[in-house]
């Protein structure tokens, strides 16, 4: 579990390909940001402190100090997978943020991005 080579890798360089993904559907790497730290509890400065350093995009989820609990809301199929789906509990994480980076560059709006129990009731 967890041993994908793309835990391996440095976060900046994983997260940069997720920015410009963001990006070049005209999104801001501030609403990128906004996602990943809802998504995982690290505050903004955390965030721009991990993007400086060597840490590898699968500690960042490891070391995630406060997963939200609605992310369990995040559903759908981003990559060909089926978020909900994903058995590796780490990769589970890793396509959640996939999922809000894929539907920012859809031009989804960030309230509706970001899951609330309230608003996603069936």
């Amino acid at each position: 579990m967890g041993d994908h080579k793309v835990f391996r890798m440095e976060f900046a360089k994983v997260y940069g390909l997720l920015v410009g993904k963001a990006e070049k559907k005209g999104r801001a790497k501030a609403e990128v940001d906004r996602a990943a730290c809802w998504l995982t509890g690290y505050s903004q400065q955390e965030l721009d402190g991990l993007l400086a350093s060597d840490m590898t995009y699968g500690d960042f989820f490891r070391q995630a100090p406060q997963p939200n609990p609605d992310r369990v809301l995040v559903k759908g199929v981003v990559c060909g997978v089926r978020v909900e789906d994903v058995e590796d509990p780490l990769m589970r994480e890793a396509r959640y943020l996939d999922k809000l980076v894929d539907e920012l560059a859809k031009g989804r709006p960030m309230e509706k991005v970001l899951r609330t129990p309230e608003r996603d009731k069936p």
